[in-house]
């Protein structure tokens, strides 16, 4: 694939998505507005359990159920927007995981049910607990994990886990565990988390898996994005893909900071011929 504009992690929509806003056909129509010759709409699994729902779906009375007919609705729609826009943009059919108890059938379920162009796989749970949704919730978590250290260690394991059981072509937002630490910088090369974060992507690199060059910080106002500068220069020194994700919630975020990225990328010596999504052969076996 080209070096011209792309996204493999974004496109949510408030049709989908109860913390994103707009209808997906709108979002397709910014992305091609905006010249993008290939996305990937990854909209996020829905849960096994009420038991991990997100506040915003109780307070919109989800369910687990409910949110699986609107992921099958999601799929249908996806199907008529590609035909409907062929020739315009390649749109590839993908899917956001979710690392929580039980996640290895359920995902495995999911994707060998809706057969997605290709996973994105994405931890925002340690030990069930989304420490992304607040600061109060991250605050929580660190506090069952024994400190803010441990916290890190437990999300990296529980990453490495993912990978190896789900191998999703983009690993999503590697280290979004720092999201509510302002000292991460330096927290990321502590011995004991470094010696994990190399675990990890030196198991990106055997299974040959993309990485998400994740741009949803500068979209909330912050200065830089996920992946942090020295694991970017690690997994520079792997050979490691790296891709621009936008994980826009609405059309006004679509594309967003994508050309900062690219720039980024090039400036560490990242290719910019973008590799071509794909499902894992497991989960077609499965289907078969």
């Amino acid at each position: 694939m080209s070096t011209e504009y792309i996204s493999l992690h974004g496109g949510h929509s408030g049709q989908y998505c109860a913390h994103a806003k707009d209808q997906l056909e709108d979002i397709i129509r910014e992305y091609i507005r905006q010249e993008f010759t290939c996305v990937g709409i990854t909209e996020h699994a829905p849960p096994e359990s009420d038991i991990f729902l997100y506040p915003d779906e109780i307070a919109l009375n989800l369910t687990a159920k409910k949110l699986y007919a609107q992921f099958a609705g999601y799929f249908k729609e996806l199907k008529r927007l590609k035909h409907k826009y062929r020739g315009k943009v390649k749109i590839y059919a993908g899917m956001e995981t979710e690392t929580v108890t039980g996640f290895e059938d359920h995902t495995h379920k999911l994707i060998s049910k809706f057969v997605p162009d290709y996973i994105v796989g994405s931890v925002h749970h340690v030990k069930d607990i989304c420490f992304d949704y607040s600061r109060e919730k991250y605050e929580t978590a660190c506090a069952v994990c024994g400190s803010i250290d441990a916290l890190y260690e437990t999300y990296f394991d529980q990453q490495y886990k993912m990978i190896n059981v789900l191998k999703p072509f983009v690993v999503g937002h590697f280290d979004l565990i720092r999201i509510f630490d302002d000292d991460y910088e330096n927290r990321l090369l502590k011995a004991n988390i470094a010696d994990k974060i190399d675990r990890n992507l030196n198991l990106i690199k055997t299974l040959n898996l993309v990485m998400d060059f994740n741009l949803r910080p500068l979209a909330k106002g912050k200065k830089k994005p996920y992946i942090a500068a020295s694991i970017l220069k690690r997994a520079r020194a792997l050979n490691i893909s790296l891709v621009p994700g936008d994980d826009s919630h609405g059309v006004n975020e679509v594309g967003g900071h994508v050309n900062i990225a690219i720039k980024i990328l090039k400036k560490y010596g990242f290719e910019t011929n973008w590799p071509e999504p794909k499902l894992f052969s497991l989960y077609i076996k499965d289907k078969q």
